[in-house]
């Protein structure tokens, strides 16, 4: 095994069996399949997790750690990190120490944070904060910081050097324009500094922190929607979200409001901003007045405003087939071929299940094959999977075995719901061919993805 190769293979989901196959085939009871690839010289990382995990959950940890072993040995981190998880819950934590110490020494974010919770846990909180406090400019250590540095009961010097990185000059430094402000270091130190207040018990001074520099969303959480939501000041949250500024603040509202089983107050929430483009409300909307049975108001929601984006596009075919309106969505894309006067493959790939829907997959199958796009291998797949989600699992099968490199990651999920197991672990394993050169003198131009 090679540590590179290894991290390579996780990363990208290649010449490997990837998490969610792994576990399908558990439940499929071919336990024995992942044994094997996890044992194999050229190991399969997510096999020997799924299986050492498996091991310890029976009470063999000695098992599952030399499972870990030649994964380990490697020097990758990614390994190691497991087999300590391992250690600590079967209450080896200075092992588990003396196998993450050596990468946070070589500088390994993943390992400097992974040390330093544990460190936390087992009551060696300063010596924790003495491992990230060099790192505060690290928004990804940083967070762990705050969490250590609350845990020790020193939040507040913890906050003054969050407060001194927020009050530093951050004028851009290509530009040197004062209307150009970078974010300060770390990046997260205004949401940071925020928590912080809030655990120490003082609310208000956490919502000034986030009203005074702004509360830059992440992940689509908007960290002051969440505080006024914790602390129960919804009329404030709705203040916020009203200019329609804040997508993030208008999607928790709505969502608090859902969940206290205010539906009419939650797609009021929406309504003002169904105009706007930023953060989707409209099709936030319809999400929300399907999910409570309201799939024809879901309908008219998207078809109100004409357009032919594909996220819109992919949300009204998917309601007008559970709403048994097939035959309407295939008008609804007839009309819209006639005012482009044209069909792409990324807007004829939606007539398949509305097809299917009316009974008449064969011709969609037919219309598929004959389309100008029908021979790409994104369109292959895109038939693949509309013949397997119709039952046709044998038809998909021989499809995509036209060209089962080109296809295997479609392919083996399906050769594994037939039974035929060994031949998809196989597909999956095999080395990837070089990748061509698409650069410099001589390469080829292609019109087919990736581009």
């Amino acid at each position: 095994m090679d540590a590179a190769v290894l991290d390579r293979r996780t990363r990208t989901h290649t010449e490997c069996v990837p998490p969610v196959l792994v576990e399908r085939l558990l439940a499929l009871g071919h336990a024995d399949v992942v044994r094997a690839q996890a044992l194999a010289g050229d190991g399969d990382w997510f096999c020997a997790r799924a299986w050492a995990r498996r091991l310890d959950r029976q009470g063999d940890t000695r098992g599952a750690l030399a499972v870990l072993a030649p994964y380990v040995g490697t020097g990758w981190y990614t390994a190691a990190e497991e087999a300590a998880r391992l250690l600590e819950a079967v209450g080896r934590a200075e092992e588990a120490v003396g196998v993450l110490r050596p990468f946070a020494r070589d500088g390994e974010r993943s390992a400097v944070r992974a040390l330093a919770r544990l460190l936390a846990r087992r009551g060696r909180g300063e010596e924790a904060y003495a491992l990230l406090l060099p790192h505060i400019d690290d928004w990804y250590l940083a967070e762990t910081l705050a969490d250590v540095a609350a845990g020790l009961g020193r939040g507040d010097e913890m906050a003054t050097l969050l407060a001194e990185r927020i009050a530093a000059d951050r004028t851009c430094t290509r530009c040197g324009g004062p209307d150009c402000p970078r974010l300060p270091e770390p990046s997260n130190a205004v949401a940071l500094l925020a928590s912080l207040r809030e655990r120490q018990g003082r609310p208000d001074e956490a919502l000034e922190v986030l009203y005074t520099y702004g509360s830059a969303p992440v992940n689509d959480h908007d960290p002051l929607a969440e505080l006024l939501v914790r602390l129960g000041r919804i009329d404030e949250l709705r203040t916020y979200a009203a200019d329609g500024e804040h997508p993030s603040a208008v999607r928790r509202l709505a969502g608090f409001l859902e969940e206290q089983g205010d539906v009419p107050g939650a797609v009021e929430v929406y309504r003002p901003h169904l105009e706007r483009d930023l953060g989707h409300p409209r099709i936030l909307l319809a999400q929300l007045l399907a999910r409570h049975g309201r799939g024809d108001e879901a309908i008219e929601v998207l078809r109100a405003r004409e357009t032919d984006d594909d996220c819109t596009l992919d949300q009204l075919c998917g309601l007008f087939a559970a709403e048994g309106r097939a035959e309407e969505g295939l008008a609804h894309l007839d009309a819209l071929k006639e005012r482009r006067g044209r069909e792409e493959w990324e807007l004829f790939r939606l007539r398949g299940p509305l097809m299917a829907a009316c009974g008449r997959l064969d011709e969609a199958a037919a219309q598929a094959r004959a389309h100008p796009e029908g021979g790409t291998p994104y369109a292959v797949e895109s038939l693949a999977v509309l013949l397997a989600d119709s039952g046709r699992l044998k038809d998909a099968v021989a499809l995509l075995e036209t060209a089962p490199l080109e296809h295997r990651h479609t392919l083996a999920p399906l050769l594994v719901e037939v039974g035929r197991i060994d031949e998809a672990v196989a597909l999956l394993r095999l080395p990837l061919p070089p990748a061509p050169s698409t650069w410099g003198a001589g390469s080829d131009y292609s019109d087919c993805p990736p581009f």
